[in-house]
């Protein structure tokens, strides 16, 4: 089964995005848990909420990947905006609990000039700070292009965020264009890029994939996302990509610059793909 979604609007709820993301042939979706470009959310619906839980269990869906916002970084330099970062991150995991089962993705932050080590430091602050035993949520880390004082930009980074928080459930989820953008040639070499991935931080945990091409060249360090088989990543890219027998099991979510008939389109080519 190839679980394959794109990013959805929540602002008519879990139920509509439910809907919507049948209307286009996906079996998982992802979505913003608040305003991606500010810290505003919506209250939690909980009927709302059971009702997509039950529609998804019926119609077969994959794990969804929920992503905090854009603005939540972690580890930037001030430390009231630490703070706040991280009560956001503590309310999207409580808000996540009644979707249980399904993934909450963000951004590791960017540390802004203190330096990587400092930056890792404050985002295994917050992490440690808002994971409780036994949440029905698995917390994935992105992996990311290495633009500016972007962290994650390599396995080690993420590595070093996993063994410091100390939490076994915490997991990846590899973007192929930040991956491509950061310097790892998943293009000529997806193979060696997996061992690699492996080596570093272990293959069991990585959760999802987000499929974007790139409109940048290998190792360019500047994360532009272009639609499918359309940049330099290439469509026999994403059809090794699909018929992997690691990655072929994992969602995978467009973030494509798409409306939702080309989402359609690109949803059917990833199954077309499949041999």
């Amino acid at each position: 089964m190839l679980y394959a979604g794109c990013h959805l609007s929540n602002s008519a709820g879990n139920m509509a995005m439910v809907e919507t993301a049948l209307s286009i042939g996906a079996n998982t979706f992802a979505f913003f848990t608040r305003n991606p470009r500010g810290s505003k959310a919506k209250p939690e619906d909980p009927q709302d909420c059971a009702r997509a839980v039950e529609a998804l269990r019926e119609h077969g869906f994959g794990p969804l990947v929920a992503h905090g916002a854009y603005t939540m970084n972690l580890c930037t330099a001030e430390a009231s905006a630490r703070e706040f970062a991280a009560s956001v991150l503590c309310d999207d995991l409580r808000r996540m609990s009644y979707l249980p089962g399904n993934y909450y993705n963000f951004h590791p932050g960017s540390h802004v000039g203190q330096g990587v080590e400092a930056g890792i430091d404050h985002i295994v602050k917050a992490l440690k700070k808002a994971l409780e035993p036994g949440y029905p949520v698995t917390v994935l880390l992105e992996t990311m292009a290495g633009k500016g004082s972007e962290i994650g930009g390599r396995f080690e980074e993420l590595k070093a965020i996993i063994d410091g928080v100390g939490d076994s459930t915490l997991g990846v989820c590899l973007d192929s264009c930040h991956v491509h953008d950061g310097g790892y040639d998943i293009v000529n070499d997806l193979d060696g890029v997996l061992a690699e991935f492996d080596r570093v931080i272990g293959l069991n945990r990585l959760k999802a994939l987000h499929l974007n091409d790139s409109k940048n060249p290998y190792e360019s360090h500047k994360d532009r996302h272009e639609l499918l088989g359309q940049g330099h990543l290439g469509e026999n890219t994403f059809k090794a990509i699909v018929n992997h027998p690691v990655l072929s099991k994992l969602p995978m979510i467009l973030e494509t610059p798409n409306e939702l008939p080309g989402y359609a389109r690109e949803i059917a080519l990833l199954r077309q793909l499949q041999d």
